[in-house]
């Protein structure tokens, strides 16, 4: 066995998933509040592009950095919506974000190199720099910061083996924004940034800056799956300095191949034809926000940082449990809803939860009757001296 492979760590919400679903085959309802996908079906001229790319045969390897429309296309929204200047050639089009990241950290990284990652932060980020022989290390954020990052405490951990920080906004799982400020100080580190972008256009407070507003030499990841509910069409994008193309065109071509052809015309369709579509996604999403953020407060979790966009929120649950893990399966065990525990993000997460609300409010209302009830009856059982098991 691999020895890198024993240092990863288990994708949590997933096996809480996994359990949730069989609970489910045993006939079980359960309210889903904690898987991060969309709820929505994708919009119609997406689906519509699709099924003409196979109708008209567009069912083969594309260019291994992408079709050359989805890259042209691609310029075009960063041009757009961040009024920036994005050459197709420095795109390179991947089947979902995942490889995107891989393939950064390959190219950045040498075995014994090291890669600052927030703590709490997306629990992958850990696991793909292991898988490149390189070592996370780790920069605490905290809920009575706004779960910002602190220039001065990623700077205190820089040596001459960094080779890229990881920035995530907005943040799973917190939904916090990245203060335009934080990305003119991390650029002014000289350490290459990946900065993952794939919650842009789900923000509901503020707006959503790409760090390619501040420099051209970072790595921004980026795709389909959040912002137009593409989740199973697998497709993502990493656009990266110029200078670095080929070397990624080689580890895609060898990796990858390519993206999926028929997708890659979805993706087109998506960034032209449906702004609308999202626009409606993010009024329902931010209706659903608003509700749960209110249910959740009235029941006793503290929710310091509200977030400002993707579709979750990052509770203090410390007043309930200092388990977060137990915590998570006992209410998916009792309750039959499953959430997230907060120690999946890193240490700096357990004590705190994780909802998702790409769900129906309908869903998200039974859900919340249901918690509510769940912790009634745990507060009870604790005031007569009894633990979770």
């Amino acid at each position: 066995m691999n020895e890198t492979i024993g240092r990863m760590t288990p994708f949590i919400v997933m096996d809480v998933l996994e359990r949730a679903n069989e609970l489910q085959r045993e006939g079980i309802e359960v309210i889903h509040l904690e898987v991060g996908e969309p709820d929505f079906n994708m919009p119609e001229c997406i689906v519509q592009a699709a099924v003409e790319a196979h109708h008209n045969g567009a069912t083969h390897y594309t260019h291994s950095l992408g079709d050359p429309q989805l890259r042209l296309a691609i310029s075009e929204f960063y041009q757009s919506e961040y009024n920036v200047t994005v050459e197709p050639e420095c795109i390179v089009v991947t089947s979902g974000s995942s490889p995107a990241i891989l393939m950064a950290l390959m190219l950045l990284c040498q075995p014994g190199d090291e890669v600052i990652i927030s703590n709490p932060g997306y629990p992958c980020y850990r696991n793909f720099t292991l898988a490149c022989h390189a070592e996370p290390v780790f920069v605490s954020l905290h809920a009575e910061n706004g779960f910002q990052y602190n220039v001065d405490e990623i700077r205190a951990k820089i040596t001459d083996r960094t080779r890229a920080i990881f920035v995530n906004s907005p943040m799973n799982p917190t939904g916090t924004l990245v203060d335009d400020d934080v990305y003119r100080e991390l650029v002014n580190l000289n350490i290459p940034v990946i900065s993952d972008e794939i919650y842009h256009g789900l923000v509901y407070d503020g707006r959503a800056s790409s760090i390619l507003e501040f420099t051209d030499k970072a790595f921004v990841v980026n795709g389909f799956s959040k912002r137009f509910a593409m989740t199973g069409l697998r497709l993502g994008y990493l656009i990266a300095p110029k200078e670095c193309m080929r070397s990624l065109q080689i580890l895609q071509q060898n990796l990858f191949i390519c993206a999926p052809s028929t997708a890659q015309k979805a993706g087109i369709a998506a960034l032209r034809e449906a702004n609308s579509d999202v626009d409606l996604m993010r009024s329902i999403y931010n209706e659903r926000r608003i509700y749960l953020i209110e249910r959740l407060k009235k029941m006793g979790f503290v929710i310091q940082t509200e977030p400002q966009g993707a579709f979750y929120i990052f509770c203090d649950a410390r007043r309930f449990t200092s388990d977060s893990y137990g915590f998570a399966f006992d209410v998916l065990e009792k309750a039959h809803v499953g959430i997230t525990p907060g120690v999946d993000f890193g240490t700096a997460g357990e004590g705190f939860v994780r909802f998702s609300y790409a769900n129906s409010i309908e869903n998200i209302r039974i859900g919340m009757d249901k918690l509510e009830k769940y912790l009634s009856e745990l507060i009870q059982l604790q005031t007569d001296g009894v633990t979770l098991s």
